[in-house]
């Protein structure tokens, strides 16, 4: 029984490169997120005002979309964690359902923000209108290029459970994966209430 006992030493999750990257994407958000509230402070009569013209349910629904993707995410990664011996094809093949469904949603999230881009746009709102709606777009834009990203990079951790490329000893990559689709949702649980709601 001892024999079946696997200790493995504590690591992040995924590869080292991605912390990097992950670290790097905080403090380039955390560094907007501060400019945007300082830029808040002197001008919250049109924050306020410019806040009310975007589409809260919107926000709200992407919010539901990225947090149902994530739990898919988590889902399809244990199943190769958990996966040994004959259950590796099965384990797989569970995990790319899992991963089809993350990717749905973040092709739902996308679709979604292209709708809202479209309102603000024909209203006639842009980078140069007011502060607030400059900060909206490049936030925005900014998390919309990293779900592009993140629903591309599930795309080629998918292709690999096609292979059954992941098991318990080696699921590195999709935990990757995993963990760059876990900060595009953390990131937009920041940017949706700081952006959308709080006044």
């Amino acid at each position: 029984m001892n024999n079946q006992v696997k200790i493995k030493a504590p690591y992040p999750p995924g590869d080292f490169a991605i912390w990097l990257i992950i670290y790097v994407e905080l403090v380039t958000f955390g560094l907007l997120f501060i400019g945007y509230a300082f830029s808040r402070r002197g001008a919250v009569d049109i924050f306020n005002s410019s806040q009310l013209v975007l589409n809260q349910t919107s926000g709200f629904i992407d919010t539901l979309i990225l947090v149902t993707g994530s739990y898919f995410v988590v889902k399809a990664v244990n199943a190769v964690k958990t996966a040994t011996g004959k259950d590796i094809k099965q384990a797989n093949t569970i995990a790319s359902k899992w991963l089809f469904a993350s990717i749905l949603f973040g092709i739902a999230f996308l679709i979604n923000k292209l709708l809202e881009f479209s309102a603000i746009f024909g209203m006639g709102i842009n980078l140069s209108t007011n502060k607030f709606f400059m900060f909206y777009l490049l936030l925005t834009m900014f998390h919309f290029m990293h779900v592009t990203l993140g629903t591309i990079i599930l795309f080629n951790v998918r292709r690999r459970t096609k292979k059954s490329g992941y098991s318990a000893e080696d699921h590195r990559g999709i935990e990757t994966g995993a963990v760059y689709w876990h900060l595009v949702d953390l990131l937009w649980i920041i940017l949706f209430p700081l952006i959308y709601i709080i006044r």
